[in-house]
């Protein structure tokens, strides 16, 4: 797994109050009654209207924490024990009013229907080669997981090698990690139960397609990475927690091991650990060559990072390359003691640096691919030379290099997209990659990277047709007057008359780039003459760190200004107004919907809140939270506590306001985001939501934060969530 992939693993979502005064609005004064006449005075008031749904009584507790001496009521602190009996009947009450809320919803089953359709299309994952065979995945189309497949050539008739369908009744258990040998004979692969970042770690013979007897236990943020011997591999885990609170308990020390095949897990070598440093991670992965173990540490999800190595023989020291923490530092691969290395040390946008590792001072560093105008988005050694992956207002470029860096050739893409994949070895002159868009369903190219053209490998076949669609791209400014871009998507022909049922969705956090990317729900949306709005918003990567950093820690309230400024920006333009808009996120993004509806509800109709972190003051106290506190701060720090304090969704409800039509979404098995932020921030939008509008949550069973979510949970979690939105912004004809 790569440091990117690490961090992305914990890229999450989420905020709340007197920040969001985002424009003059929000700042007049309420229109007063009128004063009451000589022929009114009698007439006794309308009746108040009556909710759309009655909500569960939920206990308020007598509990206040004080915080650098102010003191912060947290009455539904009970919710936080997801396993205690008046939990689980809250739980059970809340899902009966939802699900009885959502089966009067005409177009729930009817968008079951489509997305069951449109989702019924095989689908591929872009080749990679080990040895004698190629590997791929593929799903026929209604599978709840995808299928590992094996063949010697491309043209042969596939293998299956891992069904994980076969491994339980309803999808539940994932593929979560997999790492061959050299040769291609030996796999190690990771299952997880139920959506946990858990993962349980087991070896396969590929030939036989038997599995070794080696298990591996409590294992998370971690790949695997052989030795060049094969006789055994390197991982990270955590220590084992205690019985019962997996779920929950806060991870720390990380620790790198290697497990000998054959061998009990309890003998396995422990590598390297830092026992002064309890937040810090490890990815260790052997170099191509085998000679070196290279070891990405990070701290949190800071970009930053140290990266050390150490010599793959007995008794060899690990070297401390870069231990600064002073930029990012992602290993690319290496020529003896020469490592290649992406970096955003002196270049926010990212650079491709030689690096003598006998010599790893930056003067002697040479510099091979300097800094650009775009983002440079990741870099892989391949045909003897380097493929790198550019964002250009966040869409995909692409260039090959020689290994001086000088660069060769453009490669040309289908449009304006993302490609993700390019895996090989430094020698490899084939590589393959999928290719999407908003309109364009993942298809696979094969790339000959001598000549730099691309070929058709596999096209899916989707029951609708993406000429009918239209993919554009706006800049607004925000409320600071940064401009920011913004993907609008619908059907061709589509009248703009500021009565267009839209759906905003956004991230804007971690360093984590948002790019076109085709989902088969946003098809059935648009089918409807919907419209698809996706901002480019401050604290993602896809203008490199500058980016980032404009919308991390004291900066985060820059997010929700992009956010609804966008909103602003779709209803003075004509395309939409307040009662058609709906807004969503999830994860981070969840943290987004959250602070933007209680900043300024009366922006928007409906929204969907997707496992937010919700309670800004003791996120960190929960599994992996800690490590996002390099992005948002911590409670912890009175400086940071007051800005926390002020966006913080769950602080920042006032009673008796009315807020849009909510959907809160989350799982029991989320161990990411624990479903306490979700669980308190619903009753406690509840009591407050002055105004008719429903704000209901969703609890799902058996699943986490969303990866590895079988596709029979995705269809009936999505149907529930835009059949909520039609009905809600009255757009269900």
């Amino acid at each position: 797994m790569s440091r990117a992939l690490v961090i992305s693993a914990f890229a999450l979502g989420v905020v709340v109050a007197a920040a969001c005064a985002s424009s003059s609005e929000a700042k007049k004064e309420p229109a007063k009654p009128a004063e009451p006449t000589a022929d009114t005075k009698a007439a006794p008031p309308p009746p108040a209207p009556e909710p759309a749904v009655k909500y569960p009584d939920t206990r308020l507790a007598d509990h206040v924490d004080e915080y650098h001496g102010t003191k912060v009521p947290d009455p539904y602190r009970w919710l936080e024990d997801p396993d205690s009996e008046e939990t689980r009947k809250w739980v059970e009450a809340q899902n009966q009013v939802t699900f009885g809320y959502l089966g009067k919803i005409t177009s729930r089953e009817v968008l079951k229907m489509r997305l069951t359709e449109l989702w019924n299309y095989e689908r591929f994952s872009p080749p990679f080669h080990e040895g004698k065979r190629y590997f791929y995945f593929k799903n026929d189309g209604l599978q709840n997981q995808s299928v590992l497949y094996t063949l010697e050539k491309l043209d042969a008739e596939p293998k299956v090698l891992l069904d994980p369908n076969a491994l339980s009744a309803d999808g539940t258990i994932a593929l979560n990690g997999l790492k061959l040998t050299d040769d291609g004979t030996l796999m190690a692969y990771g299952l997880s139960n139920g959506g946990s970042d858990w993962v349980e770690w087991r070896v396969k013979d590929v030939a036989t397609g038997n599995d070794l007897p080696d298990v591996i236990k409590w294992s998370k943020f971690s790949g695997a990475s052989w030795s060049k011997d094969k006789k055994g591999f390197f991982y990270s885990r955590y220590p084992e927690p205690k019985e019962g609170d997996a779920l929950e308990e806060a991870n720390y020390f990380h620790k790198v091991y290697y497990h000998r095949l054959g061998t009990e897990q309890k003998d396995d070598e422990l590598v390297f650990e830092d026992k002064d440093n309890k937040t810090r991670g490890f990815d260790a992965r052997v170099t191509e060559d085998g000679k070196y173990l290279i070891i990405h540490v990070w701290e949190g999800t800071d970009r930053r990072n140290r990266l050390y190595f150490k010599e793959m023989k007995k008794g060899a020291p690990v070297v401390k390359l870069f231990d600064a923490f002073d930029g990012a530092y992602d290993f690319i691969g290496n020529k003896g003691g020469t490592f290649f290395i992406k970096t955003d040390l002196d270049a926010p946008r990212g650079r491709l640096v030689a690096v003598d590792v006998k010599k790893a001072d930056k003067k002697n560093w040479k510099e091979l691919i300097p800094q650009g105008a775009d983002k440079l988005e990741f870099v892989t050694m391949l045909g003897g030379g380097f493929l790198a992956g550019w964002l250009h207002d966040a869409h995909t470029l692409i260039t090959l290099h020689d290994i001086a860096g000088k660069k060769t050739k453009d490669i040309s893409l289908p449009a304006i997209g993302t490609a993700m994949g390019f895996d090989g070895k430094s020698t490899d002159t084939e590589t393959f990659y999928g290719f999407t868009s908003f309109n364009y369903p993942t298809t696979i190219f094969r790339l000959d990277v001598k000549t730099g053209e691309s070929t058709l490998f596999r096209q899916p076949q989707v029951s609708f047709k993406p000429e009918d669609y239209e993919v554009r791209q706006e800049f607004y400014p925000s409320k600071d007057g940064t401009k920011v871009p913004m993907f609008l998507v619908h059907k061709k022909g589509l009248a703009m008359d500021g009565n267009r049922c839209t759906y905003l969705y956004g991230y804007g956090g971690f360093n984590v780039s948002l790019t076109p990317s085709f989902s088969v729900p946003l098809i059935a949306w648009l089918e409807r003459g919907c419209v698809y709005a996706q901002p480019t918003l401050r604290g993602g990567g896809e203008y490199g760190e500058d980016w980032h950093s404009a919308g991390m820690l004291d900066k985060k309230q820059n997010v929700f200004d992009d956010f609804i400024s966008a909103a602003e920006f779709l209803t003075k333009s004509g395309i939409t107004k307040p009662e058609k808009l709906a807004i969503g996120g999830g994860s981070n993004g969840g943290l987004l919907v959250g602070a933007c509806i209680t900043q300024r509800p009366e922006l928007f109709g409906a929204a969907l809140a997707q496992v937010g972190v919700m309670d800004m003051l003791r996120f960190h106290k929960f599994t992996i939270g800690h490590a996002w506190t390099s992005e948002y701060g911590s409670s912890d720090d009175a400086a940071q506590f007051q800005y926390l304090m002020k966006y913080s969704p769950l602080h920042n409800l006032k009673p008796g306001m009315k807020y849009p039509a909510t959907l809160i979404t989350t799982a029991d098995h989320d161990d990411r985001v624990v479903p306490a932020h979700s669980f308190k921030f619903a009753a406690a939008i509840q009591k407050a939501q002055g105004g008719v509008a429903p704000v209901i949550i969703r609890i799902d069973t058996k699943a986490g934060h969303g990866a590895g979510k079988p596709t029979s949970k995705l269809i009936e979690e999505n149907a529930d969530k835009f059949a909520f939105l039609l009905h809600e912004l009255k757009s269900e004809q």
